[in-house]
């Protein structure tokens, strides 16, 4: 008797139970599989990057200087950026990525501020402006532009001593002459300044009550001067 043949069997290429290994060009696959697709390598390699700059830069950098030295889209770099800030501003990071003067950096979150400044004092002397240095910048500050004579009326003293220190600080800049006669100097602030006291903008200045906070804490820590050691303004 004839044996009938059993016709093949389509062999399975899945030859056990285990799930088959999806390649990266199958995961990235758009279908209807709910399938969460992780951060872009690139994405995370240029955030990486974003964070490097914005800590080793000495100034605030701008978006514009990021996008032109990486050679990326602007829209790009505001957009990871974003994303830092935002992992940033989790409660385990002690610095937080913040917009100061046009520009963008890396910076203690005030709610570390007494614990670092405790630190930094432990480390060296802080470096302080005086107190007519602290007034005179504070009346500019709110006033700008404003003349030496204005700044002279409102304190009760001279200062043009003091005037010279903040402008070798680069912490304000002449800003022309005001038409009135005699055509007196005009000063103003500067970007180091918005630097120095971490300000965004102007908008951002702190109230005078705080101002006077500002100054009371310069001294707290410096000994009374002896009267023949009492400093005068030139």
């Amino acid at each position: 008797m004839e044996e009938l043949e059993t016709p093949p069997q389509e062999v399975s290429e899945q030859t056990d139970e285990s799930p088959a290994v999806l390649s990266m060009d199958e995961l990235l696959e758009p279908g209807p599989r709910p399938v969460e697709l992780p951060v872009s390598i690139e994405d995370a390699q240029l955030k990486a990057v974003l964070e490097a700059i914005v800590y080793v830069a000495e100034e605030p950098v701008t978006i514009a200087q990021i996008a032109s030295a990486l050679e990326q889209p602007p829209e790009r770099i505001r957009a990871l950026l974003a994303e830092l800030t935002a992992e940033f501003e989790k409660p385990e990071h002690g610095l937080a990525v913040r917009e100061v003067a046009g520009g963008f950096q890396l910076a203690t979150k005030p709610e570390h501020h007494e614990a670092v400044r405790n630190f930094v004092k432990s480390l060296k002397p802080p470096l302080k402006l005086s107190l007519p240095a602290l007034e005179t910048l504070s009346v500019i500050a709110y006033k700008q532009p404003v003349t030496a004579p204005e700044i002279r009326a409102i304190r009760g003293v001279q200062g043009d001593g003091v005037l010279k220190t903040l402008l070798e600080r680069k912490l304000i800049v002449i800003a022309g002459r005001k038409d009135v006669i005699g055509k007196p100097v005009l000063y103003k602030t500067t970007k180091e300044f918005l630097v120095q006291f971490g300000l965004k903008d102007l908008s951002e200045l702190p109230s005078l009550k705080e101002f006077e906070e500002l100054r009371r804490l310069a001294f707290d820590d410096q000994p009374a001067p002896a009267p023949s050691e009492a400093p005068t303004e030139s």
